[in-house]
């Protein structure tokens, strides 16, 4: 693909072709692996304890590993190295309060699993403050081997509540697509679906030379909506799949091509954007009722649409000034507002739970490339995140913490997750291949 404004750019090759030239992975199931690459050190300090385990041979899983990765890749916290512990205690009863102030914990985690029969296991944590010496919160839970891991995810969620007030974003799901070269040159194109930190992906959709791109998920985590191909000679279509069932089907019939979908707040209706007669707007879609309404009418191109938390607006690009841009029109349509004006060219936007940020692709000019931005509508700051030359299609998590987004390291395309205040950043790639196209679920 050629260089390109990211979204933007990706919508009309999208639009006009049934092709695209990223190539990706090779087993269909295959995990993403977690490299950190940029840490910050200015979080709460928190120790977190390996879990005690009682019971036969090894622990199904080490969830100290998963909660501490988990806390350390929101951005609010730094984790202290075990090798810093003076003791490894596994309750509250069992804490020496000195010997966690003397490495400067703040905060502590620690915890046990307890196998109760064949496949049953019950795990107990405490999180603990260190200086005022009492329980936060302590809670229980009874888990299968194979739930485990969600377990660990629930619990760095009460942990980030408890220390922030915001919900936390880690027992939920991302999706995002793969595609890979078969022997004979076909291209196999794969919608997945994982938990938020790359394990445990499953696909969702196989496809072969009929690519699949944007996916969003709906609000209760449901569905999907994506845009695929119904053969090799049609247009773009937007198709909603049931992640439980398997079943999909088209989202409406188009007199043209229709891509970028994006749930609506109460998952009642899809904005899209659609390329018919000429031109390519913006336009509503009522799911149950298959109504379309029109939003924008102009010459130029507006694509990328994005609702805002209240479902009073939407946001999306539009070259109408010349470049891309991000602009903003009422959910009934009218009246369209521009709101970026700094940098050569600004696309993919899409707004936090808060509704006060925007995260978009941002070209500042002067061959600096595309990077990661937060916009703040209110003062019309954008605050540049990541390095990169071809950063694109950014999400932020449901609680707006942490940023997800697709560039390339090298020759293989990756996803990378950044903490919202850009300190803490990680990789999650594939053993072989590439990954794009990423998407954050608000629920599981």
């Amino acid at each position: 693909m050629v260089t390109r404004m990211k979204g933007f750019q990706k919508a009309l090759v999208l639009l006009f072709a049934a092709a695209t030239a990223f190539i990706l992975p090779g087993r269909a199931a295959a995990a993403l692996t977690i490299e950190i690459t940029q840490g910050g050190r200015s979080g709460t300090p928190i120790a977190a304890v390996p879990f005690h385990w009682q019971g036969t041979g090894d622990p199904p899983v080490s969830l100290r590993s998963i909660i501490a990765a988990d806390l350390h890749r929101s951005g609010r916290f730094e984790l202290l190295p075990p090798s810093d512990f003076l003791s490894k205690p596994s309750e509250f009863s069992e804490v020496r309060y000195k010997d966690w102030r003397l490495i400067k914990a703040e905060v502590l985690v620690v915890g046990r699993i307890v196998e109760k029969g064949p496949d049953q296991f019950e795990v107990s944590f405490q999180l603990l403050d260190v200086y005022r010496e009492r329980v936060k919160v302590g809670l229980r839970y009874s888990a299968t081997a194979a739930q485990l891991r969600q377990v660990a995810h629930q619990i760095s969620d009460r942990i980030f509540y408890e220390m922030t007030g915001i919900k936390g974003a880690f027992d939920t799901r991302i999706a995002y697509v793969t595609m890979q070269l078969s022997d004979g040159g076909d291209r196999i194109y794969q919608l997945m679906i994982a938990d938020s930190d790359g394990h445990n992906a499953q696909q969702i959709l196989n496809t072969t030379n009929l690519p699949v791109l944007s996916p969003a998920w709906s609000p209760n985590g449901q569905w999907l909506a994506y845009v695929s191909f119904s053969d090799g000679r049609s247009g773009a279509n937007v198709w909603l799949q049931d992640i439980s069932t398997g079943t999909r089907r088209p989202v409406a019939r188009f007199d043209g091509a229709a891509s970028a979908p994006a749930w609506s707040p109460d998952g009642k209706s899809l904005a899209l954007t659609v390329a018919a007669q000429g031109n390519t707007d913006i336009y509503v879609l009522e799911v149950a009722s298959g109504e379309l309404h029109r939003l924008t009418k102009h010459q130029a191109i507006d694509t990328e649409p994005a609702w805002s938390p209240d479902g009073r607006y939407l946001v999306f690009t539009s070259d109408r000034s010349g470049r891309p841009q991000i602009y903003r029109v009422s959910r009934n349509g009218g009246k369209v507002e521009r709101l970026t004006r700094e940098g050569k060219e600004n696309a993919g936007a899409s707004y936090d739970p808060t509704g006060k940020r925007l995260v978009m692709v941002t070209n500042r000019g002067q061959g600096a490339g595309y990077q990661i931005g937060v916009f703040y509508p209110a003062s019309g700051r954008t605050d540049v995140l990541t390095d990169g030359t071809l950063d694109e299609s950014p999400t932020f998590s449901p609680n707006g913490a942490m940023i997800l987004y697709a560039t390339r390291l090298g020759s293989d395309g990756v996803l990378v997750a950044v903490s919202a205040d850009g300190r803490v950043r990680q990789v999650l790639k594939l053993t072989d291949g590439d990954v794009r196209e990423p998407a954050w679920s608000a629920s599981r």
